[in-house]
This record gives C-alpha cells, sequence and structure tokens, in this order.
C-alpha cells in the first residue's frame, strides 16, 4: 500500500507542479541556475566516462570478432550501434541518476530539512512550482548532453581503435556509415526526453516530501537514485518495445 500511495502522490506532485506559476521574472533566474547545476555542471564527468567507455566498446567489440573472415568496418558498426542505441541514453542517464538526482534530492530535501519550503507556502507560492519546475525545464536540454556522449563515445572508439591497431581509420568510418538508420537517433532521444523527465521528477519528489533530519536527507538521496534507475531500465525495456520491436 506504501507504494501504491508514494505512486499517486508523485502523480499529484507532477499534477500541482504545473499549476499556480510563479512570476516569470523569478522563473527565468531559476532555470538558468538550473540548467548551469544540472546540464553544464554534469558536461564535463559525461565527456570523460562517454570518450573512455566508446574505447572499451571498441576496443571489446574488435577482440571479439578477430576471425579474418569478418571485415574490420564491423569494429565501427557494432560500436555506432552500442554507443546510439543504448550506451549513450541509457547509461549515462543512470549515472546522471546518481550526479544530477542526488543532488536535487538532497538540495529539496536540506529546504524541507530547514523549513524553507514551509516559509514559501506561508508567502503563497506554489512551493512545487518554484522548486520542481525549473529542474524540469532545466532537463529537458539533457538530449544536448547525450548528443555530446554520443559524439565522444564514437571518437573515443575511434581513437581506441586507430592508436590499438585494431582497424584502420577508413574501415572504422566505414562502420559507422554503413546501413546507418535515422530513426535510431530518433529513437536515442524520445528515451532521452522521458528519462530527462524522470530525472527532474522522481528525486524531487524523495527531497519534497522527506521526513527527519540531515541523516534522513543522505537517505532520501540514496532511495531517489535507487527508484529512479529502477524506472529508467523499466522505461528503457517498454520504449524499446515499442519504438523498435514494429
Amino acid at each position: 500500500m506504501t507504494y501504491l500511495h508514494n505512486i499517486g502522490a508523485y502523480f499529484l506532485m507532477i499534477a500541482e507542479m504545473f499549476r499556480k506559476p510563479t512570476k516569470w521574472s523569478v522563473m527565468k533566474q531559476l532555470i538558468l541556475k538550473d540548467i548551469d547545476d544540472l546540464i553544464i555542471g554534469s558536461l564535463g564527468i559525461v565527456a570523460f566516462i562517454a570518450f573512455f567507455v566508446g574505447g572499451v566498446v571498441t576496443i571489446q567489440t574488435a577482440l571479439n570478432i578477430d576471425n579474418p573472415l569478418i571485415p574490420k568496418y564491423l569494429v565501427g558498426f557494432a560500436t555506432r550501434q552500442s554507443i546510439i542505441l543504448e550506451f549513450a541514453p541509457t547509461f549515462i542517464s543512470i549515472i546522471m541518476a546518481g550526479k544530477v538526482g542526488s543532488f536535487i534530492t538532497s538540495s529539496i530535501g536540506t529546504m524541507r530539512v530547514t523549513e524553507q519550503i514551509d516559509a514559501l507556502e506561508v508567502m503563497g507560492i506554489n512551493s512545487l512550482n518554484y522548486l520542481v519546475f525549473p529542474k524540469f525545464i532545466a532537463l529537458m536540454l539533457y538530449p544536448f548532453v547525450i548528443s555530446i556522449a554520443m559524439f565522444l563515445g564514437i571518437l573515443g572508439g575511434m581513437a581506441a581503435c586507430v592508436y590499438g591497431g585494431f582497424s584502420s581509420l577508413e574501415d572504422y568510418i566505414v562502420g559507422i556509415q554503413m546501413d546507418f538508420i535515422p530513426f535510431h537517433i530518433a529513437y536515442a532521444f524520445i528515451k532521452t526526453f522521458v528519462f530527462a523527465f524522470l530525472l527532474a521528477t522522481i528525486p524531487s519528489f524523495h527531497g519534497y516530501y522527506m521526513k527527519g533530519g540531515a541523516l534522513e536527507v543522505g537517505k532520501a538521496s540514496t532511495t531517489s537514485f535507487v527508484w529512479t534507475s529502477v524506472a529508467i531500465i523499466l522505461l528503457n525495456y517498454l520504449l524499446t518495445q515499442m519504438l523498435l520491436s514494429a
């Protein structure tokens, strides 16, 4: 019953988030601050992980298809498919659930503990719109982060492939271009928008409705990471089934 109660409270929170909007002059500053914290602040770790994991994917692919009858350009093809379809949208989103999700939960949870949310309510401000909506809008730029992860993942794969001596640059580029289906990019970005919504709302829910003190803020951050990751993996399965199996 607790799970059902939390699911219901989550959807009610989403509905409340769009009611009684804060003045645009105030909201604009909140959105810009959240873009800086959530998007720009995440570029470094995303770029680092994408580049090196792209290299690892390429090395493992090359080592597993070392049969001389298999053409070398399949290394680039397999790397492209792995990064665009799964690694960039899903794997990066789970990492972001730890980084961004914990930040959102701890910041809102701290406001709850220090009664700043109660002060907003007393002033007649819709605290959910004030706190959660800017994060939701900021994370609509999340596909920009994923596009950088895709590019750097393929670039890292190219560097590992060429400098590791697994295949030539020409073969790798041929593999990247071979049988490219543009819908795969659309599929990746559809998933990315859904995951961005989860990254904005689930950690906010756990921060907003937490009870207790400083210790409970840490527990809420851990719980939000777990449930955000679970939701991302479940929706990843459902979206893949709906979008690619047709």
